[in-house]
C-alpha cells in the first residue's frame, strides 16, 4: 500500500484531490497539510511514498520545503500541484527530483494519468530484484517503440505489460464472468484502470464482454477470456 499525505492550502481543493486518491486501492491517504510546517509535521508522523504537495501556502513556499524534505526524508516521491508558472519554480521543483510538476487547474484526465504512470513504475521497480537497460529505459520512458528488444513495443499508451499480465491471469483463472470491479480487486487497481484493460483486451480479441442485468435492471458489463 502506499501511503499519500495532501498538501494543500485550500482544503476544498485538498478534499478533491483526496476524493480522486481514494479510487486507487494500491493507495492510501494518510493526511492533509494546511502549510508548511503542518506537512513537516505530517510526513514525520506517517513516512509517506508520496506527497502532492502545493508552492503557495501561508507561511512558506512549497519549493522552500523541497532541500528540507530531501535531507530528512529523501525516500518520498514528490508530485508538485500548483497555480506558480514561473520557470524558476520549476527548475528548483526538477532539481531537487520530483515526479512530476502540474499546473492548476488540473485536468482529471492529465492527474489520473500520472498516478496511472507513477503506480507502474512502482510495480516495474518492486517486480525486479536486478537492474537491466530495458528496466531503466521504461522508467526514463527512453523506449524505442520500433526496438524488438521493447516488451511494451507494440503495446498502446496507458497499457503497461505488467499489469496486463495481472489481468490475463485474473481472466484466466475464472471459469464465470467478471465485472471491471471484480478485476479491479483482484488486481489492486482502479475500477477505471482494470476496465481500460478489460477494453483493450477486447481489442486484441483476448477477451469478450456480455451486458448482464442484475436484479434492479441495472446493466452491467462483464468479462471472459476466450
Amino acid at each position: 500500500m502506499i501511503k499519500a499525505v495532501i498538501a494543500e492550502d485550500d482544503f476544498r481543493v485538498a478534499t478533491i484531490h483526496e476524493k480522486f486518491l481514494v479510487n486507487y486501492k494500491e493507495i492510501e491517504v494518510v493526511g492533509k497539510a494546511l502549510n508548511g510546517k503542518e506537512t513537516l509535521d505530517l510526513l514525520k508522523q506517517t513516512n509517506p511514498d508520496l506527497l502532492l504537495l502545493d508552492v503557495y501556502m501561508p507561511d512558506q513556499l512549497g519549493t522552500d520545503l523541497l532541500p528540507i524534505i530531501r535531507k530528512e526524508f529523501p525516500a518520498v516521491d514528490i508530485i508538485m500541484i500548483t497555480a506558480a508558472t514561473d520557470k524558476e519554480i520549476l527548475v528548483k521543483a526538477l532539481q531537487y527530483g520530483i515526479e512530476h510538476f502540474l499546473i492548476k487547474p488540473v485536468k482529471m484526465e492529465l492527474f489520473h494519468q500520472i498516478i496511472e504512470e507513477y503506480l507502474t513504475k512502482s510495480q516495474l521497480l518492486e517486480s525486479k530484484q536486478e537492474v537491466d537497460q530495458d528496466l531503466v529505459n521504461r522508467l526514463f520512458r527512453k523506449i524505442d517503440s520500433s526496438s524488438s528488444n521493447s516488451k511494451d513495443s507494440s503495446l498502446p499508451k496507458g497499457i503497461d505489460e505488467i499489469t496486463l499480465v495481472k489481468v490475463k491471469s485474473v481472466l484466466k483463472s475464472c471459469e464465470t464472468s467478471l465485472s471491471a470491479e471484480q478485476v479491479s480487486e483482484r488486481i489492486g487497481a482502479s475500477r477505471t484502470t482494470a476496465r481500460r484493460y478489460l477494453e483493450y483486451l477486447i481489442t486484441v480479441k483476448e477477451c469478450k464482454a456480455e451486458v448482464v442485468y442484475g436484479v434492479v435492471g441495472r446493466p452491467e458489463r462483464r468479462y471472459h477470456k476466450i
